[in-house]
């Protein structure tokens, strides 16, 4: 296609100049130049068409990995240590100790001990809405809920609550996630960072922002989820599947 225009091109120009004065010589120079070039934007154009597709192939297929939930770009933070060599490193430096001090807080070494990997425990999980006493939920063993978990009243307005518990080491950018499907559609996703935590005694207490839940005749109904939290290193430290209901009025 290239190649095309270009000859339709150089011939447009030769018989221009045809009008001017000139040598056949000149005339049969100029067409020979013109046929040169075009046949080197012939090549050069197929490449340039190429590397148009293969950007935008490349494009597509990032966009697709990012809009999969469970496509995560893990990050190198470098070889794990003890929270007591933790604090040996760049103990010298004054701002560096006291910057490490206020993040572990009153941590007690001795009951830490050597280990590496952090410790993270999902203590207990409650949703409050006003005016009604909280909806205790039953954490499973296995991450599996038996039956329906929780029923929602439509229209209302309601949060998460939780607590967890640090253990051995620091915990770094531990994150909740939540996917809602219903007749097999997802119909929500939230992530939130929750932030990194040292190990303590005394357990964290996190509460969700207030959401409302849907209401109307499609709203209303079963519905899938699965509810997990996760660290950077993308270590899963509670994964829930379970199934709940949007009705007209709470469950009695």
């Amino acid at each position: 296609m290239s190649f095309a225009i270009g000859v339709n091109s150089s011939s447009e120009n030769m018989g221009f100049d045809e009008n001017k004065q000139g040598t056949s010589a000149n005339s049969t120079d100029y067409l020979n130049a013109a046929v040169s070039k075009d046949k080197e934007m012939a090549v050069i154009e197929p490449s340039r068409e190429k590397f148009a597709r293969q950007m935008s192939e490349d494009s597509i297929l990032t966009t697709e990995d990012d809009d999969d939930e469970d496509a995560t770009g893990k990050i190198d933070l470098g070889p794990q240590c003890s929270l007591k060599a933790q604090l040996e490193k760049d103990k010298d430096d004054e701002s560096l100790r006291k910057w490490k001090e206020q993040l572990l807080g009153s941590v007690d070494l001795n009951a830490i001990g050597e280990t590496l990997d952090p410790e993270v425990k999902i203590l207990s999980l409650a949703i409050k809405s006003p005016g009604r006493d909280d909806i205790l939920l039953q954490i499973p063993e296995n991450g599996k809920v038996k039956g329906n978990w929780f029923t929602l009243k439509e229209g209302s307005r309601y949060s998460l609550k939780f607590t967890f518990q640090v253990n051995n080491n620091i915990v770094s950018g531990l994150k909740y996630t939540n996917t809602v499907w219903k007749t097999g559609v997802k119909v929500d996703s939230t992530k939130e960072m929750l932030g990194t935590f040292s190990p303590q005694a005394e357990p964290y207490t996190h509460e969700m922002p207030e959401e409302t839940t849907p209401s109307g005749m499609f709203a209303r109904g079963s519905y899938t989820a699965r509810t997990k939290f996760v660290d950077d290193d993308n270590k899963c430290y509670l994964e829930i599947n379970y199934t709940f209901d949007i009705r007209k009025d709470w469950q009695q």
